[in-house]
């Protein structure tokens, strides 16, 4: 069932500036239109596949700035129906929605508040597809969106949608859009797909190399890669729907990107463009896996901020390691990765991840997808990277040890993450053994190695 959605005029920012939805916001959506050879009468259908917390925010500033442009665009979002919200969010969304009055008003207005009373005396259960038609995703259950309209047939969703946003956490998209590619078997027109994921895949034949997102939607649908793009940047959900400002970069074939960053970008949310699409999407992945790391060393150190900063020295370097295996000019990408892996290390999920575990609050074995956070992306990452990086076809030259080494023997805190968190062999203590392991090496030496030595792998992004 689709549910409704009230109009939005302007939007005022904490900062003092507005989001006004005529003149240039209109014109954003004609230039898109023409693109995409729109008759008059025939809206633009924008649809969010997955409503975890950066899917359902990414949805919700396209209605705000859009929504109320009814004749020439629909936005909307798909998600999976049955998921029961418990009695402990229920009672802290009831918390969320008194403290608003814009939002108590708003549910007040739609007739909907009354089902929040008896969901906080345990009278009635919500669901997640239902809150969402209000405003509230059940992985970010304090920043409330805007209503979104929701869909949670799949095939009602996307089957003639022109733009498909994919919310979806990596280990989902595959899966998914193989589904989707079912429905778009009669479709005469080629959709355009976005994709969020931060989240890798390895495969070790014929050639070991990463499968990303966008090459998972190419494959399962056969949307041509032209028409897929990646979006990312040092973003943290909530924030960005507060209205932090934030920088994003949508990366592709420039006859899409150009048009799509100009509509994506709102006065607190500029995008840019680039073209260099697998490696920024692989970038995206890679920081997760060291955020984990991140958390585990500040909930072991009482937030020591020395070995807050060791560990961030050691891990950036072999980031920059690893980047200069997956890239011709991983210069141009130093920038973009770093940033998100500073935000990522301060309040992303995955950092977030590694400081609860670390402190006994949850386990492994609660598995990868955690209540009220959605999927670790870290975790399979740190498996991919560890297995490709293993190979010993990718092998190069150690200087100090004077042989050819798998890749990963420079990267001793991946090594460890991968023995805490897929392996299970050592505790989270482990990575504080590994940055005070006297053999460690300076890790300007590792940048060095990579520096000095061709050891660019084309193959390991199947190039």
């Amino acid at each position: 069932m689709v549910g409704s959605v009230e109009g939005v005029t302007s939007h005022s920012y904490p900062n003092g500036l507005i989001q006004s939805t005529n003149g240039s916001v209109e014109e954003k959506v004609d230039e898109l239109r023409r693109i995409f050879g729109k008759a008059d009468g025939d809206p633009l259908r924008i649809v969010g596949v997955g409503a975890g917390a950066w899917g359902s925010v990414f949805v919700a500033m396209l209605q705000d700035a859009y929504g109320n442009l009814r004749e020439k665009v629909q936005i909307r979002i798909w998600r999976r129906a049955g998921r029961d919200v418990d009695k402990a969010t229920a009672e802290h969304l009831f918390e969320v929605i008194n403290s608003r009055e814009d939002v108590l008003r708003r549910l007040i207005r739609r007739c909907a508040y009354l089902k929040y009373v008896e969901a906080r005396l345990g009278d009635r259960t919500l669901h997640a597809d239902e809150i969402l038609k209000d405003g509230f995703c059940s992985n970010m259950i304090d920043t409330p969106l805007c209503p979104l309209k929701v869909v949670t047939n799949l095939q009602e969703a996307v089957w003639d949608a022109d733009i498909v946003i994919n919310g979806l956490p990596s280990t989902e998209t595959r899966e998914v859009f193989q589904e989707i590619s079912r429905y778009w078997k009669e479709r005469i027109t080629v959709p355009v797909i976005i994709s969020l994921a931060k989240g890798i895949e390895a495969e070790l034949g014929p050639e070991p190399h990463i499968v990303t997102p966008t090459q998972m939607i190419n494959k399962a649908t056969g949307v041509p890669i032209e028409n897929i793009l990646y979006l990312g940047g040092p973003n943290i959900a909530s924030e960005i729907y507060n209205r932090e400002y934030a920088n994003a970069r949508i990366c592709g074939a420039e006859k899409w990107r150009k048009a799509l960053a100009r509509f994506l970008r709102q006065p607190h949310f500029i995008v840019w463009d680039n073209g260099d699409l697998v490696t920024h999407e692989v970038m995206g992945g890679l920081k997760n896996v060291y955020a984990i790391g991140a958390g585990m060393v500040a909930a072991l150190t009482n937030e020591s901020a020395t070995s807050k900063s060791v560990y961030f020295a050691h891990c950036t370097s072999e980031m920059i390691f690893i980047t200069h295996l997956l890239a011709e000019g991983p210069e141009k990408l130093a920038g973009p990765l770093l940033a998100d892996t500073y935000v990522t290390l301060l309040k992303g999920r995955n950092a977030w991840y590694g400081q609860k575990l670390a402190k006994g609050e949850i386990n492994l074995d609660m598995g990868d997808s955690i209540k009220g956070k959605g999927m670790i992306q870290g975790v399979s990452a740190v498996k991919a990277f560890y297995e490709l990086l293993s190979q010993s076809s990718l092998n190069i030259y150690h200087p100090d040890e004077n042989k050819l080494v798998a890749p990963v023997e420079l990267c001793p805190l991946l090594k460890t993450l991968y023995k805490i968190l897929i392996m299970r062999e050592v505790s989270s203590e482990a990575i504080l053994q590994a940055l005070r392991d006297e053999t460690m090496n300076d890790p300007r030496d590792r940048i060095e190695i990579a520096q000095s030595q061709a050891i660019y792998k084309p193959s390991l992004l199947g190039q």
